[in-house]
């Protein structure tokens, strides 16, 4: 082979290479999707580190969402915005928009919340309160839903048999098998009045992108959020954060982190019954 015949498959093997499209890095597809979920395990500092660091690559880069966050109630959107307009700083946001009881780790949501403000990001609460989950537990989703939403999202209907259980099982595993049977279906409904609820203000702020910042179950795109979206959910992108493999199909990616260390809730609970 000569020379010159070399250097040519040489070059044709390179033009090759770089004609091949560049996948793009988990944050360069937030701005490509309309509706961006990322869960997280609540109690993971390191997965709120890497989560939070994805995304402020993104806004870096000329991402701006609207941010709806599990961590506010929908009762409290009123003074969340007034707080965004004359807050400083995330503490008082915070301390105006969150009650003191609401048992979130506030250190790993402040670096969030003060990109929102840097950025104008709007912050929209996407959680209902325990008052109103305790009402869909005991009354239904009728409780708190007007007829618009039950009619839009099918909740005057039975539950798809396969979100009911496998929330169900989700629901026995979190309380370590320890549920009153009877008292499972309250619990899936205000589960799934949650989902629902989120997936109603991803829908109503579609005209822009959405991020939705949740728990793992919530993003799940096999029975979370996602399942709620109806025909919006193929613009959708579920990522989990998690320490130990998914569920098949729960997430379209997902973001392996070291797990934390703590003591079994299950183990403690057990030597307490018997």
């Amino acid at each position: 082979m000569t020379r010159s015949l070399t250097v040519l498959l040489a070059t044709l093997a390179l033009s090759a290479c770089a004609s091949k499209p560049v996948p793009p890095t988990l944050d360069q597809q937030f701005s490509r999707q309309p509706l961006v979920l990322l869960g997280e395990m609540h109690d993971n500092a390191e997965g709120h580190k890497q989560r939070y660091a994805l995304i402020k690559e993104a806004v870096f880069n000329g991402w701006r969402p609207v941010i709806a966050m599990e961590q506010f109630d929908r009762g409290n959107q009123a003074k969340l915005d007034e707080a965004l307009k004359r807050c400083t700083n995330t503490d008082c946001v915070i301390e105006a928009a969150a009650p003191a009881n609401s048992g979130w780790n506030w250190e790993y949501y402040k670096p969030l919340i003060e990109l929102a403000q840097r950025y104008k990001l709007p912050i929209i609460a996407a959680n209902v309160s325990r008052d109103e989950a305790a009402k869909v537990m005991r009354d239904g989703f009728g409780a708190i839903f007007d007829q618009a939403t039950l009619d839009g999202y099918g909740l005057n209907k039975p539950v798809p048999a396969d979100i009911l259980t496998a929330q169900s099982r989700e629901a026995d595993a979190g309380h370590c098998g320890k549920l009153p049977k009877e008292t499972l279906p309250g619990i899936v409904n205000a589960q799934i009045a949650r989902d629902v609820f989120m997936a109603k203000v991803m829908f109503d702020n579609r005209a822009h992108s959405v991020l939705l910042i949740a728990g793992n179950g919530h993003v799940r795109r096999d029975i979370g959020v996602p399942r709620w979206l109806g025909k919006y959910a193929n613009g959708a992108l579920s990522v989990g954060f998690v320490d130990s493999k998914p569920a098949p199909k729960a997430f379209d990616r997902v973001v392996t982190v070291p797990a934390t260390e703590h003591p079994n809730p299950c183990t403690a609970l057990n030597k307490a019954a018997s």
